[in-house]
């Protein structure tokens, strides 16, 4: 795997399931209301109950979430793109994102892809991820086309290859402890 490469990222034959999702999906959907009381765990068992009820049930580390625009709007819980994390989404694809889950996402680790052509991609199908150049990422739907994605500024994209935000303070901080 190349230094700019991200885990799990390809552009196999076997590639990334797609979960189709519409606009506006809410952060009360992705991490209700009435499960925050309790652990990651539990959130994540009713994450997307309301749209998805299968969903948590069945998504597979690896699938990725595609949706209308304007996505994670709502509250700025943080729960809810952990819980993606947690349930082992890769990533992201939309054509928008509340400005307040896009920086809780990459916060976490989860990548965030902001595609105007997400509409070509369908449920279930299998798509790669093109993402060692932040400035071109791509998603290769199955039929071989490449959508265009806008550029993910490259210390955002370090901070998901991180696993977030924590990590990536902890990376630095222990390289220059080492010093």
């Amino acid at each position: 795997m190349s230094p700019s490469s991200l885990p799990g990222d390809d552009s196999a034959a076997a590639g990334h399931r797609v979960w189709r999702l519409g606009a506006n999906v809410d952060t009360d959907a992705l991490a209700p209301g009435h499960a925050m009381k309790f652990g990651m765990d539990v959130i994540a068992r009713h994450c997307l109950e309301s749209m998805r009820p299968e969903f948590a049930a069945q998504v597979r580390p690896g699938d990725v979430v595609v949706a209308g625009p304007g996505f994670g709007i709502g509250s700025s819980r943080e729960q809810a793109a952990s819980v993606l994390v947690a349930l082992g989404v890769r990533a992201v694809i939309a054509p928008s994102y509340s400005g307040l889950y896009f920086r809780n996402a990459f916060n976490v680790g989860l990548l965030l892809l902001t595609c105007p052509a997400v509409a070509a991609l369908q449920e279930g199908e299998r798509i790669g991820l093109a993402v060692d150049d932040p400035d071109q990422p791509q998603v290769r739907a199955a039929d071989g086309r490449m959508l265009a994605c806008d550029p993910v500024p490259a210390f955002l994209m370090a901070r998901v290859r991180a696993g977030g935000l924590l990590n990536e303070l902890k990376q630095r901080f222990s390289k220059e402890s080492h010093v």
